[in-house]
């Protein structure tokens, strides 16, 4: 058995608990990341095994989605940001890695689905590709048919690839913004709040196309909703002030957390 470890915060013990040996894709040690004088992210630990969904939970401003960010580096984009400690994918220091590279193997997905709306659906899918040089028609649209089925947007869009992106629905933009990540072929997709501004229906369709897609990638997805965390994932880490309170199997973050501060965020108390 592996035991992955909540570092940063007192009462290590109590928030350690073991889990079932997994290869490891995600894994931070110590990693804080700064904006100017902004200590927003503290010593956080933790590790996130591959082909499997990870959720991050906690109040606004926690550090959620500078974890999530920090992942891919985007949050390099700030003005006089800038870490310490380590981040690996798989086992290699994502800060020493060059960042085009990175982010071909590490996609993300907004909270707010961002087509592009001066191109067509084909053309959205396929942006990422043609940047990096492929040009070839047949592959390209091999791709694109691909990419979209694994989206679960194939059957509605097929007939209409050449109409706007931004004329589809809210939840098929998500979802075109999905395949547009497939298909550059990454090996983590991270998701910040991807069904926050979505209908029940379409975010039930987002929920399943996660489960589907953990078969191949691995996932770290950002939520408030806590009933999606527990739907959609295999452990949860709960932050709390740029802190990593605890992180466990979601079954036991949401039935018997070890951590009193989690039990009061998961039960309402505070958030």
């Amino acid at each position: 058995m592996m035991t992955i470890v909540d570092t940063n915060s007192p009462g290590t013990a109590a928030a350690s608990r073991s889990i079932t040996p997994r290869a490891i894709k995600i894994a931070a040690d110590s990693l804080s990341c700064y904006f100017g004088s902004v200590h927003a992210l503290k010593n956080v630990s933790l590790s996130v095994a591959e082909k499997s969904v990870l959720a991050i939970i906690g109040p606004s401003g926690c550090g959620k989605s500078t974890f999530l960010r920090s992942i891919n580096r985007m949050h390099e984009l700030a003005v006089d940001s800038r870490i310490t400690g380590t981040l690996r994918l798989d086992g290699e220091d994502i800060y020493r890695m060059d960042a085009v590279a990175l982010r071909k193997r590490v996609g993300m997905v907004f909270q707010k689905a961002n087509p592009f709306p001066t191109m067509s659906i084909f053309d959205n899918v396929i942006v990422g590709l043609k940047m990096n040089g492929l040009r070839n028609k047949k592959d390209l649209s091999e791709i694109v048919e691909w990419s979209l089925r694994r989206a679960a947007l194939w059957d509605e869009v097929k007939d209409s690839l050449s109409k706007s992106g931004v004329s589809l629905s809210g939840g098929q933009q998500q979802r075109l913004c999905i395949a547009r990540t497939l298909a550059v072929n990454p090996e983590v997709i991270l998701m910040d709040e991807p069904a926050s501004a979505l209908d029940p229906l379409s975010t039930a369709k987002i929920e399943e196309l996660i489960h589907e897609l953990k078969q191949q990638y691995t996932i770290i997805i950002v939520t408030h909703n806590m009933q999606q965390a527990a739907r959609v994932s295999d452990q949860t880490a709960f932050f709390y002030m740029g802190e990593l309170i605890e992180l466990d199997d979601t079954t036991r973050i949401f039935t018997t957390p070890a951590r009193k501060q989690t039990e009061n965020y998961i039960t309402g108390r505070f958030g």
